[in-house]
């Protein structure tokens, strides 16, 4: 989901260019910091098993469940309503017998009377946004089947949660059966800036999202997730294949997840000829100009159409519809040598040179630089949408801001295509751990928008220590927390900035690149369409990197603890008189560690840059460096590049 805390990537490189000797020293100064506490080494309070390995990754005997969906809908643009009939194919893969099931009715979030409703503030960014709706779903003929026959059940639907009560539970280890039910719901304006419709000069806009009864996940984690859609906190779901119809008006153009199965039945010969031209095109083909979109041949002279989709290996599926649709693809270029098809869909209102005139271009770039960074994109479209929502993701297409112009459509584009890898191939818990796809697309963020076209869109680097200072604030709470508990200002910082600032930290300042690089390409190999949760995480970067991070996990992501480094003292060392060296004392004063980087400045104007691992705080509280030199130093300072997270800079710095 977009927001404003997209940050720019740390770059700094540290060289050195002498040997040094180093000793441990009593601290010089008052400090917070206690090195037992910080580098304790009972960060992990359970072992890996037969289900989660203690490498980080699945074990020989993970498994999860399954969920197929067929659905039909239809879209009425007179009552701005959706109905439809949803089959859905469960499959437990589980150990467990399950008595009962969970299924997520996310429209009913926009019920008058819903939980969430009644917990968002009036001028929220979520919930029905002070719009009077008469909303969420209508749910009818419900029925439960196993091999074609009916099974007794009962069913509650408790806010936007519905149990299915069995007579007979569901077998373990890959018992299947079917539920059927008929669902309408009336849209939004603006359902939580993630679905909803727009009114443009030529036609309303729909974005369609969580508008099918979908199941819970149920996991070896805590078993079934039900915890109710409030509004902030995103989505936790099942992977399947999707297939599904959606009957709009004709002079509709709809786009949605997956693969467009009937093109030859939805476009005119003329769009079709361009379609399939896109396909093999890296320039962008105008499907429906701007030109053309008042006119009447360019949609199929019939009542209504139905478009036909299916997507594989998904947690979901979205669409949109709207007969204001300039439509633009062109080729994705993927590594393996497939082909996916990069779509933008817009009013003529945002189709501008500076606007989404450029959204097939940013969509290919951004397809094509996260597939052969980290993982190969897996989906056959990428169709980016402009309408009322800021910015959301959903596999294979997003819902941007109509009204972004320049860098800004770049960056929500980008955004929501960087979900792809978190959370659609890579399936964490978003409903409580929103920094685990939030925060880690805004790390790839920074380094795709560095790259993209010789750096066009590039920002200024992060000034962290300024950054640190800001969220260092009690009140900004601290990064584990589910979305809902956090106060709605703090979701910019705890969800995006600063879990994107710590992957930069571990990449840039503790790991490397290359180690950083290749830890974090296993997990996302190793958890491509499954479930890993924080410390499954956190196992697999220490075991990828080879490196013991449970200090900074526990101060960065479980806390918010403080970093502040001072320089307490400089003293020269003399012999016969000449200066041979200097001791210069370095004192950690908060709870945070992190490494040394420090600046020498010499009377001929050399410049040394020092860099001491985080190690040295294991057992200390302060450090003394011994720097050789033959002349004087005329200062020092710690971080001179602003890319540690220190509070406090007014004690860095040293001049003669």
């Amino acid at each position: 989901m977009n927001n404003q805390f997209i940050h720019k990537t740390l770059l700094f490189a540290v060289f050195f260019a002498f040997s040094l000797s180093s000793q441990a020293q009593q601290p010089a100064a008052t400090t917070n910091y206690d090195p037992h506490l910080a580098f304790s080494p009972l960060f992990y309070t359970q072992n890996g098993n037969e289900y989660r390995s203690a490498s980080g990754y699945p074990g020989p005997k993970y498994w999860q469940n399954r969920a197929d969906y067929n659905i039909s809908a239809n879209l009425d643009d007179k009552t701005n309503t959706v109905s439809g009939t949803v089959t859905i194919t469960y499959k437990n893969n589980s150990p467990d017998q399950l008595p009962y099931l969970w299924l997520q009715l996310d429209q009913n979030l926009f019920d008058q009377n819903s939980r969430g409703g009644k917990l968002i503030k009036a001028g929220s960014r979520y919930g029905a946004r002070g719009e009077k709706v008469n909303g969420g779903y209508t749910i009818t003929g419900l029925a439960v089947s196993k091999k074609s026959k009916a099974l007794k059940f009962t069913s509650i639907t408790e806010d936007t949660r519905m149990q299915i009560r069995l007579e007979d539970p569901m077998a373990a280890n890959g018992d299947l059966i079917t539920i059927k039910m008929d669902f309408s719901f009336a849209i939004p304006i603006n359902g939580s800036d993630r679905m909803g419709h727009l009114a443009t000069k030529n036609g309303e806009i729909y974005t369609i999202a969580q508008w099918f009864p979908r199941l819970c996940v149920y996991d070896d984690v805590i078993g079934w997730n039900t915890l109710p859609y409030w509004g902030a906190s995103e989505f936790y779901c099942e992977y399947g294949d999707v297939n599904f119809s959606v009957t709009a008006p004709a002079d509709h153009i709809l786009m949605g997840s997956g693969e467009l199965l009937n093109p030859q039945d939805v476009f005119t010969p003329e769009q079709l000829k361009r379609w399939n031209a896109a396909k093999q095109s890296d320039k962008t083909v105008a499907i429906r100009t701007a030109e053309e979109v008042l006119d009447p041949k360019s949609r199929p002279a019939k009542d209504k159409l139905t478009w036909k989709f299916r997507m594989e290996n998904t947690r979901d599926v979205a669409w949109a519809s709207s007969k204001s649709f300039v439509l633009d693809a062109a080729k994705i270029n993927l590594p393996s040598g497939k082909k996916s098809l990069a779509v933008s869909a817009q009013p003529v209102e945002s189709n501008g040179a500076d606007a989404y005139g450029r959204g097939v271009e940013f969509v290919k770039a951004s397809i094509e630089h996260y597939s052969g960074k980290w993982f190969e994109y897996p989906y056959p479209m990428a169709v980016n949408i402009a309408s009322n929502i800021s910015g959301m993701e959903y596999p294979g297409i997003v819902f941007c801001g109509w009204k972004a112009k320049k860098a800004s459509v770049w960056g929500v584009i980008d955004h929501e295509f960087g979900h792809t890898w978190f959370p659609m191939i890579v399936g964490s818990n978003e409903r409580k751990f929103g920094w685990m796809d939030e925060g880690f697309n805004t790390f790839i963020n920074g380094l795709s928008t560095d790259a993209f076209n010789n750096g066009e869109f590039k920002g200024k680097k992060t000034n962290l220590q300024a950054a640190a200072k800001f969220v260092s604030d009690p009140n900004k709470e601290f990064i584990m927390l589910t979305p809902d508990a956090m106060v709605e200002q703090n979701i910019g910082i705890n969800l995006y900035a600063k879990p994107g600032w710590g992957l930069d930290l571990l990449r840039q300042q503790i790991l490397g690149e290359d180690r950083f690089d290749y830890a974090f390409k296993n997990y996302i190999k190793h958890w491509a369409f499954k479930h890993p949760t924080p410390y499954d995480f956190f196992r697999s970067m220490e075991n990828g990197a080879g490196e013991d991070l449970s200090w900074f996990w526990k101060g960065w992501f479980l806390e918010n603890w403080k970093m502040d480094q001072a320089i307490t003292s400089v003293t020269p060392s003399k012999t016969g008189g000449a200066i041979t060296g200097y001791q210069i004392v370095v004192s950690n004063l908060e709870k945070m560690p992190m490494p040394i980087i420090l600046q020498i400045k010499t009377a001929s104007g050399k410049t040394d840059m020092i860099k001491i691992p985080v190690d040295v705080w294991m057992r200390n509280k302060s450090w003394t460096i011994d720097y050789p030199a033959t002349e004087e130093v005329v200062s020092a300072e710690l971080d001179p590049e602003k890319v540690l997270p220190d509070i406090n800079p007014a004690n860095n710095t040293w001049s003669k």
